[in-house]
């Protein structure tokens, strides 16, 4: 089968990876080049790097809405368009063009969890259980109809890290079948409830924030959600500190306030207070400085009992 592929970021790449090993991938189309950190030199996106490496074709126009793009697309006449991750919405003149249509592998099971950062979502939420959605793309956001998912258990140990290398590779597998079903005329087309439709939108910086006056275990999820990306964050005499461990206490403190140090615990971390008990950070990245274990926070004497968190 001819397919061409859109996609951008790491999680794309065992997508792509298994498509390149069983079919003829006729391009990529991927986000534009962008300077690094220090704004000095081009970085290319991980699909970008991959297909230097394949020799495939790479396509990386500024707007898919230009004719000049829809007609690119119409020459190369794929017979299936796969998109993992791209960042771009693609317009109903494309979604049009293949034979086979557009599917999506979206890191959510849908209809939870539409649209950006899902599986930051399904930590902060406390699901218990996360997975990938093999869909046809439609003009609405997320909302085609699924062809199958691929579920996994989430656990106390995942951040997003790990439930997003998890789900990168659970995407592959599901997709590579998705593909041969679709190959073979049986793909099912299973319409979402859009009833029981969920949202996440792009975190902004102050959305990053933790609210001390939650419970002890919506910051821990939370917490863990941000890690190591988009990253949680607190302020204490003006400075950020950057929190991408903590621990529930299950102690509750009488003194203090919420977000107040009301203990330092030998061996784990500082203790702080939360809406129904504390929890203790674990790992802490002060401004400017490295990421240090709850021992060095306490050894360096960096934050101290009575500190407020806000």
């Amino acid at each position: 089968m001819r397919i061409l592929f859109m996609g951008t970021p790491e999680f794309a790449i065992p997508s792509l990876d298994v498509l390149n090993s069983k079919h003829e991938i006729i391009g990529v189309f991927t986000k534009t080049d962008k300077p690094n950190m220090r704004g000095k030199k081009i970085k290319f996106t991980p699909v970008k790097e991959y297909a230097l490496e394949y020799n495939i074709p790479i396509y990386q126009p500024n707007s898919l809405k230009t004719e000049e793009t829809k007609n690119l697309i119409k020459e190369l006449n794929p017979d299936l368009i796969v998109v993992v991750a791209y960042g771009k919405i693609l317009p109903k003149e494309i979604i049009d063009i293949p034979k086979y249509g557009v599917i999506n592998v979206h890191s959510s099971l849908l209809p939870k969890y539409r649209g950006a950062a899902p599986i930051n979502a399904a930590l902060i939420q406390g699901e218990k259980e996360s997975g990938v959605s093999i869909m046809y793309i439609v003009e609405e956001l997320d909302a085609g109809d699924v062809i199958l998912n691929v579920k996994t258990k989430i656990t106390d140990e995942d951040t997003f890290l790990t439930l997003h290398d998890r789900l990168k590779k659970l995407g592959a597998d599901g997709l590579i079948e998705a593909v041969n079903l679709i190959e073979r005329g049986i793909a099912p087309r299973i319409p979402q409830n859009h009833l029981e439709a969920t949202f996440v939108k792009p975190f902004s910086k102050e959305d990053c924030k933790i609210k001390w006056n939650r419970t002890e275990r919506e910051i821990f999820n939370f917490v863990r959600g941000m890690n190591p990306f988009p990253g949680a964050f607190t302020i204490c005499k003006e400075k950020i500190f950057k929190v991408y461990g903590v621990k529930e206490n299950f102690k509750i403190y009488k003194i203090g306030v919420c977000g107040e140090i009301v203990e330092i615990k030998k061996g784990e971390g500082i203790v702080v207070k939360t809406q129904n008990g504390s929890v203790i950070l674990t790992q802490v990245k002060p401004e400017n400085k490295k990421i240090l274990s709850g021992v060095d926070i306490i050894n360096g004497g960096i934050l101290k009992i009575g500190d407020i968190l806000e």
